[in-house]
């Protein structure tokens, strides 16, 4: 059976929270296989945005992102793992 570990991040006040979520990334950068940042820019340059992760490693690795994004004021981070049968 093969699983994809995927998880959703959503970033309020983008501007403000950059530095912080692009540190927890770096940190963990190792079981990041897939990164895709979103953010509305239709006439305005949005002050939030949702970033997307495919990711390896272990279920503790990949908490500890979760735990360490949801850490962070404006941030919030949910995990989905989706498996073929």
């Amino acid at each position: 059976m093969s699983c994809y570990h995927l998880m959703a991040v959503l970033i309020n006040h983008r501007v403000e929270n950059a530095v912080q979520v692009q540190q927890a990334l770096t940190k963990h950068g190792c079981i990041i296989k897939v990164r895709l940042g979103l953010h509305e820019t239709d006439n305005v340059c949005a002050d939030d945005g949702l970033v997307l992760l495919q990711l390896g490693g272990s279920e503790e690795e990949r908490k500890a992102l979760e735990n360490e994004l949801n850490a962070i004021p404006g941030v919030k981070a949910k995990s989905l793992e989706i498996c073929s049968d």
